[in-house]
Parts: C-alpha cells; structure tokens; sequence
C-alpha cells in the first residue's frame, strides 16, 4: 500500500477504516464482500474521507493484527483466511488486510446465516446480496451452471427429436456457405445429454433450464425476453418504437437482430462493377452483441436484456454482474468465461457465436475498420451493457448513402461549450456514454432531480448519483441555490 494508492480513496477493491471497530460485524460484511468478488483490501489506519494516516503505535499494531485475524477465522463461513501485512506511511503502522477471491462462494457471516450474511462489492460499496445472487454465488461455488440445472418435469422421445429438429434447421439457415451446410450433422438425445441439456434419471428424460428457454418454454423465466427500442436523441426520453421479442431465446435472436437493420441506414457503393449495400454498423458486430448477451446473461437476476437505438449508438445491456475473474480489459484481450454451458453448446452448434473469446475483439476490429468511435464496454454493477456508436453517413451528389465514408462536419456546440451530440465537455474532458446522458438531461432540465434523471435514463439511481458526483468533483458540474429549489449548471470549457 502506498501513499498514491491511500490518496486515489476507496474503490471496489480498498476499503479504509481509521480504528479497528469493537463489533467485527462492522467491517466483516466488506471481508465477505471481497471473498464473494474479484478480492480486495481492507486499510486499518486510514481515515476514510480525509485520507489521514492515523496509523497505530508499534506497542499495539501486532496485538491488533492477532485481534483482525482471529475474528475474521472465527466469524466468516467458509472459513477465509486473509494476509495481513504492517506497513509505514508517513511513519505510521497501518495495517493492510488483503482479502483473495474465494473459491468456496458463497461467504457469508457465520451468526447472520447464509441468506442474510451474505454481501458483495458494487460500485465501491459493500451490499447485502440478493437472494437471486445468493444463488449464483451457490452455483459458482459448486462449479455448475444455471442452465444445466435438471428439471421435474419430463419430455418424450417425440418432443426431444422435435426439438433436435429445430436445432438442426436453424443451424442450416445461419450457415454461410452450401458447403457450411453439407458439414452441419443432425444433433440427437446423446448430444443434448453430453451438452446437459437434457438429463436421464430412472428411465426418463428430463430437461434442464436451458432447454426450456431453447425450446421456448419460458413461462418460469419471464424475464427471458429481448426488448427493442429506438429513441430519438441521445437519452430514453422519447420513444419512436419499441418492440418486445418472446419465446425459443435464439429465435429473439434473428428478431431482435433484425429490428435494429430495420432501423438503421442502408446505404450502397460501387466496387468493381458491382453495387454494394452496406448498413451504416457493421452487422456481424451487432448480433454479436444481442447473441453475447443471450448467451452470457444471468438467467436468475431480475431484468430484460434491451436493446436500444439512439441517434449516436447502439446500446445492449445484459442482466447480471460479471464474473469474478472477468475484467473489461481481459475481456478486450479475448478471455471469455462461458456463464451458460449448455445453451453456449447449442448457440455454437446452431452458428450463433463463434471461437469462444473471439466476439469482443473482432467487435472492436469491425468497427475500426467501419471507421467508427471505439466500442464502449461498461461494467454496470449488477447489468453489463456495450456501446456501438454511429456517425452520419457521407452521401453523393445522387443521394445515395456510403455508410463507410462518414461525414466529421456540422457539429452543434451549446453556448456554455458543451458539444450537443457527442462526447465532450470541452477539449479536454472526455465523457462516456452514461454520463453523456446524463449531461445532455440535465441542459435540457437544469431543474431536473436525481431520481428523474434515473427514469429519464434508464440509469440505475445509484450509478447517476455517483457519476453526478465526480463531475462536481472534476468541476464539470455544480449545484446553485438549495438542495430543494435550485438548478444544475454543466461547465464547460470555450474552444
């Protein structure tokens, strides 16, 4: 720990606390926290806030460190054992408790019980896990996945060739080439078996969740459902259309994929002596992301996957936290951690996804080479959403539209500075998608509350507070007048 890291403050992984509190309790829930998630460190010594180094005298420091230990072995189940370190700051012992993700999730303190001494890190916060996430932190532990859980209910041989079937020909109709399809074999009940979509137990044949979702049986999951939106603007304010996609979860897929080309320029070249129509994003990027989010969603975390068109981006949010050992830069590299095994299985049999790993990177390379703004990928705390963002088309002296040669002209600049459809405040403060959004609100309804933001949005509340925060902090946003009657002021620097 050093000096830089105390004074960059608390974050998902460091935690400060100034004293040792008397009740363990106090500061267990975040030892938990980190066990559940990607690890972390708990700082004794440093005032939270301030950043003073108050430290311990050298008489009491290890005594203390016995004293965190054994309430830590003693309180926690599965038992975690943490490294503890001394370190001078200033001349000053604090105490570093460094806490490494568990394998054994979920941890929960031992008097409050599984269900209610269970929490978790969201955004530099330690949380009371849901019951939903209890769950899933059940089924990381154990190593199984939501979708190959068995069910009571059971299919005959008739249904199971059925659903084969299905498979079968959707898997013929996204195939590429008449040779992909004469390579594509018919799946049969041992498939479905060694995929875990399907379980034998005393004679029968019982499906598993991923079945019923693939099958379209998705009445006990209703929140297996695609929503489809185009705003005008920049923010969910004013809806043009919207749509929402039901049943098998790879036939929302095509709907899904196909609401959004419906929705986005088409425009056309001439290359040799042949035209060519091109869509203004590239479309291999776009149901990569609707099947992405199918696949990798969390089917036990209440929420719809949305996809929405807005006039700079295509925005795909997905239900469900990322995975522990998943970060958004391991994810650019091309690691992937497959959340859903069996309906993956089936996704790639069917040629939905491809090389496991592959889809982000090859989202970021389409859209260099569409000359497009660098996809955004954003970790939300309990949803995850990626960014496609859009440029105008260039257009000919006949009107017709060359989605890959973009117009850079015409750019509204508002009277404070503020660039009016982009992502700048200035030349030199670069904002991301949400905090776009929540800029370009705010200009329209200087007025406007925080949780009118969040409706506005579809921001999470929490995450509006926190990013409206840092811009106060950064001076790109102040508060005039009082908490009850004033307004909000975007700063922005004149070019």
């Amino acid at each position: 720990m050093t000096a830089k890291e105390i004074f960059a403050g608390e974050s998902e992984h460091i935690k400060f606390k100034s004293e040792i509190p008397a009740k363990s309790e106090n500061y267990m829930k975040t030892v938990v926290a980190f066990a559940n998630g990607k690890g972390g460190k708990l700082v004794f010594g440093v005032e939270n806030g301030t950043w003073a180094v108050t430290g311990f005298s050298k008489e009491e420091v290890f005594q203390k460190m016995d004293a965190i230990t054994n309430a830590i072995f003693d309180s926690c189940e599965p038992k975690i054992t943490p490294n503890i370190a001394v370190q001078e700051i200033d001349g000053k012992a604090i105490i570093v408790v460094e806490i490494i993700p568990g394998m054994q999730r979920p941890y929960y303190i031992k008097s409050q019980g599984i269900m209610d001494g269970t929490y978790i890190r969201v955004a530099g916060t330690t949380r009371h896990a849901e019951r939903y996430r209890v769950q899933e932190l059940i089924l990381e532990g154990t190593n199984r996945s939501f979708d190959q859980m068995e069910r009571e209910q059971t299919v005959s041989e008739e249904e199971i060739a059925a659903f084969c079937e299905k498979l079968y020909q959707h898997a013929l109709k996204l195939a590429e080439s008449d040779t992909a399809r004469e390579q594509i074999q018919k799946v049969g009940k041992n498939q479905l078996l060694s995929w875990k979509l399907l379980a034998e137990r005393d004679g029968a044949y019982h499906p598993t969740n991923g079945y019923l979702l693939l099958n379209g049986d998705t009445a006990e999951f209703p929140d297996a459902v695609i929503q489809c939106a185009v705003f005008k603007g920049t923010v969910r304010d004013i809806f043009i259309t919207r749509k929402e996609f039901t049943g098998a979860i790879y036939e929302q897929i095509e709907d899904a994929y196909n609401f959004v080309l419906q929705h986005i320029d088409l425009g056309s070249r001439i290359e040799g002596i042949a035209r060519q129509d091109y869509y203004e994003l590239p479309v291999k990027t776009i149901r990569e992301m609707i099947s992405n989010a199918v696949c990798h969603r969390s089917y036990l975390s209440p929420g719809k996957i949305q996809v929405a068109l807005f006039d700079d981006r295509l925005e795909v949010t997905s239900p469900g936290m990322l995975d522990s050992e998943i970060t958004i830069e391991k994810m650019k590299s091309g690691l992937s951690k497959i959340r859903n095994r069996g309906i993956a299985a089936a996704f790639s049999y069917m040629n939905i996804v491809e090389a496991w790993g592959s889809g982000i990177p090859k989202m970021f390379r389409e859209a260099k080479e569409y000359g497009l703004r660098e996809p955004e990928l954003i970790d939300m705390g309990s949803d995850f959403r990626i960014n496609l963002y859009r440029k105008d088309a260039a257009t000919d002296q006949n009107g017709v539209i060359d989605p890959k040669e973009r117009d850079t002209n015409g750019t509204k600049v508002g009277t404070n500075g503020t660039k009016i459809g982009t992502n700048e405040i200035g030349p030199e403060h670069k904002l991301d998608a949400n905090e776009t959004a929540i800029v370009q609100v705010i200009q329209g309804s200087p007025k406007i509350t925080q949780k009118d933001i969040c409706t506005k949005t579809g921001i999470p509340l929490r995450t509006v507070k926190r990013i409206m925060s840092e811009l106060q902090k950064s001076g790109k946003l102040r508060r005039e007048g009082t908490s009850r009657n004033g307004l909000w002021v975007v700063i922005g620097q004149k070019e």
